[in-house]
């Protein structure tokens, strides 16, 4: 079965954006986190910040019952 990218329901700190991208990707969430901080504010400022809320709005909610090790995520 395909991956899928799912803003996470549970591991998330304002809307599970960077939770979902890091389970998508199979890395730490506190690593996205801390790189897309970094690279928000010192490369790309403001359209990060964009970049962010427009992920917020258009990214699916993982469903209630989603299987990571099942998806390969």
């Amino acid at each position: 079965m395909e991956k899928k990218l799912y803003k996470s329901r549970s591991d998330k700190k304002l809307s599970g954006v960077c939770a979902g991208l890091a389970a998508y990707m199979g890395l730490d969430p506190t690593l996205v986190r801390v790189l897309y901080i970094l690279v928000s504010l010192c490369i790309a400022g403001f359209p990060g910040i964009i970049v962010y809320i427009i992920l917020a709005l258009v990214m699916p909610e993982e469903p209630e019952r989603y299987d990571h090790d099942q998806y390969g995520a």
